[in-house]
């Protein structure tokens, strides 16, 4: 059964050059046009089954936001319909719906008649919301006086206790501390288990993928994909890292390398020359990945991670072109694809030499692993060019290689930390002794 429905949708809005323009066309009764009509939707059709989360991911000025607005209600769509069905409480440009000059607790009280409450109910949802909002005083004062901090969580606590069906998501959490952020993670994945149905747009791709059973990619106005998350997320992922590579190439004015004289190629003594698994491979491949293994100590493949032993990720990589800033690392994700732990040889530290066309390098990365919750995780190795401030993909293999860990004592969570437990007590006969002296 679907909550949203949103079929063959378009939004446009005219624009003009001029302010006078809106008037000349508004005096000639729209017989002549004055504006040129900018396109935010194009023919989007997404079914939101009842009880989803589901995510929204793409630039800014992809339609997002536009998309959310739609669905909330604030705005008409040029063409198509969209289909709601239930209370839609909607979190969207930060303090959207707020008045100002009225106090935390007015606001409230007029949010919650807007989405058709009585002065009843609010009043009886008005405790949770000030609860959860944790604003203090704050919250009898004028919204002007707000940090956007306090704007956030005080519209974030109206719109997930108002009961909505549906709770749309902007971006919003950005601006919220940690402490608050992690608040909200955990009543959104409450309100799932509750059956409501979320929309949520986050630039985070974590966070979508952590929350998202469904992910919708908008480019440029128009729906380019719609589908699990770890595929979805990893295209968004690639076309950004492809885009951002080709406006450092066209940007960069560093001079090219000289290629005059050639220097020998470098083999490394040993190579992992096997890819278990490709679920997506992206970059300019000016190197590529040539191999991953996980090893033990004694420099066998494993078929399994062990518990709070060492292992050596090995990666091999081959340039294709000269690379001046080579980069090797990965990323260890968990079952349900949560980025857990990554490093590289920057991060670590270690300056690899330039690479020329035909080298080969060979990069171990030796791992003290802790103790695991018995799941399968992934390793994703990468090679990238330049720093970590800024760098382009060379090549990435999605989840190339995948373990189970091996199962050892309960572990809460997804790992243990190493632990020493020291008790500080003191005796009661000493505590007697030292009362009767």
């Amino acid at each position: 059964m679907g909550a949203v429905h949103i079929r063959g949708v378009s939004k446009s809005y005219p624009i003009y050059d001029r302010p006078s323009d809106r008037l000349k066309e508004l005096l000639t009764g729209n017989r002549r046009s004055y504006h040129r009509d900018y396109w935010a939707l194009r023919d989007v059709s997404i079914e939101i089954p009842k009880g989803t989360t589901f995510g929204l991911v793409g630039e800014n000025g992809s339609g997002k936001s536009t998309l959310l607005q739609l669905i909330a209600g604030i705005l008409p769509p040029t063409q198509g319909t969209v289909a709601v069905e239930g209370r839609v409480s909607a979190l969207l440009e930060l303090g959207s719906g707020f008045n100002p000059e009225f106090s935390g607790r007015d606001n409230v009280f007029l949010n919650g008649a807007i989405l058709g409450l009585s002065n009843r109910e609010i009043e009886r949802l008005y405790p949770a919301i000030a609860s959860f909002a944790e604003i203090g005083e704050f919250i009898n004062q004028p919204v002007k006086t707000y940090s956007s901090g306090m704007v956030v969580r005080l519209a974030f606590a109206v719109a997930i206790t108002v009961e909505p069906d549906i709770l749309l998501v902007d971006e919003a959490l950005a601006v919220g501390d940690i402490y608050f952020r992690q608040r909200c993670m955990r009543k959104i994945h409450e309100l799932h288990r509750k059956g409501i149905t979320i929309i949520f747009v986050s630039h985070s791709a974590s966070d979508v993928k952590s929350l998202a059973q469904t992910v919708a990619w908008l480019d440029q106005g128009r729906l380019l994909e719609c589908g699990d998350p770890d595929d979805v997320i990893a295209h968004y992922l690639a076309f950004m890292v492809n885009k951002d590579s080709q406006y450092r190439k066209q940007s960069s004015a560093a001079a090219a390398i000289e290629t005059g004289t050639s220097s020998p190629r470098v083999t490394a003594p040993e190579i992992a020359d096997r890819i278990p698994n490709i679920d997506f491979r992206y970059g300019t491949r000016e190197a590529e990945i040539l191999g991953i293994a996980i090893l033990n100590e004694s420099g066998e493949e494993i078929g399994m991670l062990p518990q709070k032993a060492p292992v050596t990720v090995r990666i091999s990589v081959r340039a294709l072109a000269p690379v001046s800033m080579p980069i090797v690392g990965f990323m260890m994700r968990n079952h349900l694809g949560l980025e857990l732990a990554g490093t590289n040889t920057a991060l670590e530290d270690i300056q690899l030499p330039s690479f020329n066309a035909g080298d080969v390098y060979t990069v171990d990365f030796h791992l003290e692993l802790p103790e695991l919750y018995p799941a399968h995780f992934s390793f994703t190795p990468a090679i990238s060019n330049g720093t970590l401030e800024a760098f382009e993909v060379c090549d990435l293999i999605e989840n190339a290689i995948t373990l189970q860990a091996e199962k050892g004592r309960v572990v809460y969570g997804y790992l243990h930390f190493p632990c020493k437990v020291r008790v500080n007590a003191v005796a009661k006969t000493q505590v007697s002794v030292a009362q009767k002296a």
